[in-house]
Formats: C-alpha cells, sequence, structure tokens
C-alpha cells in the first residue's frame, strides 16, 4: 500500500519512530520536529532536481533560477526552445543540457506522463523514472519523496542522509550503502520520514536552502 506523507501522518511516523529508536529521539530533542517541505510534481520539479545532482544545492537553485526567467513559463517546450549555447551561459553543463533535453521530450511526446506516476506503486515509479537518461536512483528517490511524498522513499546515496545516519547513530566512519540500508530496516515503512529528519538534523535545524515549510 502506498502512503502518503501529509502533515498528520508525518508526525505520526516521527513520534512513532522516535519512540522506537532513542538516536532518533535525540534528534528530535535537538532540534524539534522536522519540518515537511514539498515541490509540486512537475516538469520544472523534476528538471531541477536533475540540475542538483552531485552539485550544492545553492549552485542549481542559481541555475534554475536562471531558467525560469530565461524560459518563462518554464514548460517542456519552452525548455527545448534554448539552444545549447544559452543554457550553457547560465549553468547547464553538457550532460544535464542533454538530461533537460531527454526529458522535456519524453513529456512533450508523451511518453512520460507525469500527473500519471501519483497513482503508481513506489516501485513503478522508481523504474519509470529511471529509463530516461540522466535520471538514476537518488534523482528518482527524491523525486518519489520531496514532489510525490512516498512515506517510505529512501534515497540512501544522498550525502545528507549519509552523514546524518552517522551522526544521529555516532559511527566512526561514513557508512557505506549495505550499512546504512542495513540501518534503515528499522525504520520501514517510514524511511522517507526518517530522510526529512536526517537533513534536518544534518543542517543543524535548518531548512534546504531555498525551500519553505508548506
Amino acid at each position: 500500500m502506498t502512503t502518503i506523507l501529509d502533515h498528520p501522518t508525518f508526525v505520526h511516523a516521527v513520534t512513532t519512530l522516535a519512540a522506537a529508536d532513542a538516536d532518533l529521539a535525540a534528534a528530535v530533542d535537538r532540534w524539534g520536529m522536522p519540518p515537511l517541505w514539498q515541490r509540486p510534481p512537475t516538469f520544472p520539479t523534476l528538471l531541477r532536481t536533475i540540475l542538483e545532482q552531485q552539485v550544492s544545492l545553492a549552485s542549481a537553485r542559481a541555475t534554475y533560477e536562471r531558467l525560469t526567467v530565461l524560459a518563462a513559463p518554464l514548460t517542456p517546450e519552452s525548455f527545448l526552445a534554448q539552444d545549447d549555447d544559452t543554457l550553457r551561459t547560465i549553468g547547464f553543463s553538457r550532460q544535464k543540457t542533454r538530461y533537460g533535453r531527454e526529458l522535456a521530450l519524453a513529456i512533450a511526446e508523451e511518453r512520460l506522463d507525469l500527473t500519471k506516476l501519483e497513482a503508481m506503486p513506489d516501485e513503478d515509479v522508481r523504474s519509470t523514472l529511471i529509463a530516461l537518461p540522466g535520471i538514476g536512483a537518488w534523482t528518482a528517490e527524491i523525486f518519489l519523496l520531496t514532489a510525490l511524498r512516498r512515506a517510505d522513499a529512501w534515497p540512501t546515496t544522498d550525502l545528507g542522509v549519509i552523514v546524518g545516519v552517522q551522526r544521529i547513530k555516532q559511527l566512526p566512519h561514513r557508512p557505506n550503502r549495505d550499512e546504512i540500508d542495513a540501518i534503515a530496516e528499522a525504520w520501514r515503512p517510514w524511511r522517507g520520514a526518517v530522510t526529512y529528519l536526517l537533513w534536518y538534523d544534518y543542517l543543524k535545524g535548518k531548512l534546504p536552502e531555498g525551500m519553505t515549510d508548506e
């Protein structure tokens, strides 16, 4: 069954997790209930998530904001209307230009319907997104969590998650993926809620740059 993280469900999830895991409870005690922020499940959101791959949020945000001015309103068609040189001047790499074009074309040609993702099980969302060039596991999980609000989305390769697990569990080293996934087994089916908690602890009680609690 697919569970969506609205505010009451999120509070229930964090409260339940904290009651079962003293380390998570300590994180809640440090910073309070983490905020539940989201993005709309749209083309601009997925494109922005692609921009955030392997760069800082600040850098991706700057490129994204320049794009929204250049291609307003930002749609697959307005993105495709920009030439490569123009995109490069606002911060797109060659790879991310190609990935953005592939995504925009898939939507424009009706090979991808983002609205249909909302009714799909998590695994089907993952496989649908990962089939597109430039969208890997991290991007799919971030979209599942922040746009579709899936309760058990788990971006295990995210730096904030990795460092967050290390800090909360007081590990002497950064855990690898297998170690993180083993620890997170106890957090099912609320690993998405844990991700927000880990991010909040990683950022020391602050929201990710450019985000607001909705």
